[in-house]
């Protein structure tokens, strides 16, 4: 009786996890939820910075208040936009403004990493009580929110000092050898950029900044304005628009068909991820999540500008000079495009890439 029990459970199971929408993927969970996160993090964090920045810069106070509330909310968004990649149900979804909170503030400088480890667990598990009693208004909720503050009590504060610390090294590392770190941040978080998965929560949960932040802007930079300048050609404006503020991803489908148009913006970070350790220095000491931004909304630059205004408030920098703009135009705009372009007329002549391999299908 025991071994036909056993062997039923498995097919009882998985119509369940169906009827609850649990998928266990990793599309799932690491590139819906992490984009989600991203947003999340986005639309708090990120912006609260730019708008308590542009008040401070123009003295006017309630933008400085506005920008701090928003700035406040960054774990309770996070856990809000993972739930809902993760499609919960309305009680699950708002459940997670409190384990959002808890991961957040437990998991210290590695927050967003927590924040995403917990919030898919009570998230998954606040979906499996939901609906299965009569008392759905009591016990979804508190489900949710005990299982994600509990586990945020249990493991938040490592995850956050795991991620802190991986983040730390290669921050160090960086500092120790900028150029070969230069070369390895630019180009693979210039990759992760282009491919279905978010940078930009990359670098948030591993608080990537300074000169490492620095070589990452460069790589997604370099990503962003080449697939849009070399794809002029077959894309025009709306192409240049769509791919050199918004992002590269669009080219995903044309890489899967012919990853070697995935070379020149490649080879272009490989170039300015060096150039911006070695030769500028560029540095970014706003927050971590424009260091995975690049050219997006110019959200990049705007995170290396916050960064030398918060470096002056503190002492660190004396003023923003002439070589801070000429090396941010450079390494995130000039270079990109005039590198990108001269790889890819190269490939274009030796037949690796052909007339519409960049083209975008609504271009």
């Amino acid at each position: 009786m025991a071994d036909s029990t056993t062997q039923k459970t498995p097919g009882k199971f998985k119509p369940f996890l169906i009827r609850k929408n649990i998928i266990v993927s990793g599309k799932r969970y690491f590139i819906d939820a992490m984009g989600a996160m991203a947003n999340g993090l986005f639309a708090s964090l990120l912006v609260g910075t730019i708008i308590a920045t542009l008040g401070q810069r123009l003295g006017v106070q309630v933008l400085v208040d506005i920008g701090n509330f928003a700035k406040g909310v960054a774990g309770p968004a996070m856990a809000v936009s993972i739930a809902y990649a993760l499609q919960a149900p309305p009680l699950v979804l708002f459940s997670m403004l409190a384990v959002g909170s808890a991961a957040n503030s437990l998991g210290g400088a590695g927050g967003p990493l927590a924040v995403f480890v917990v919030a898919i667990i009570a998230t998954e598990l606040g979906k499996i009580v939901s609906k299965e009693t009569r008392i759905d208004i009591l016990v979804t909720p508190i489900v949710s929110i005990c299982s994600g503050v509990l586990l945020s009590m249990g493991i938040a504060p490592s995850i956050g000092k795991a991620a802190s610390s991986v983040g730390t090294v290669i921050m160090w590392a960086t500092e120790q050898q900028p150029f070969i770190m230069g070369i390895v941040v630019s180009v693979v978080v210039g990759m992760v950029l282009t491919l279905p998965i978010s940078s930009a929560a990359i670098c948030a949960a591993l608080g990537l900044t300074g000169l490492a932040g620095g070589a990452a802007v460069a790589g997604c930079s370099a990503q962003m304005i080449g697939f849009a300048v070399m794809s002029y050609r077959e894309n025009k404006v709306g192409g240049l628009v769509s791919q050199g503020l918004g992002t590269s991803m669009l080219q995903m489908g044309n890489i899967v068909r012919n990853p070697k148009i995935w070379i020149p913006p490649t080879l272009a970070a490989a170039i300015t991820g060096p150039i911006a350790t070695c030769i500028f220095k560029l540095k970014m000491n706003g927050e971590a999540i424009s260091s995975g931004m690049g050219t997006c909304g110019l959200v990049g630059q705007i995170g290396v500008y916050t960064g030398w205004l918060k470096d002056i408030g503190e002492g660190a920098k004396d003023a923003i000079t002439v070589m801070d703009w000429v090396g941010l135009g450079l390494v995130s705009f000039v270079l990109p495009a005039i590198l990108s372009v001269v790889f890819c007329v190269l490939l274009r002549k030796i037949g690796w890439i052909k007339e519409n391999d960049l083209k975008l299908d609504n271009m």
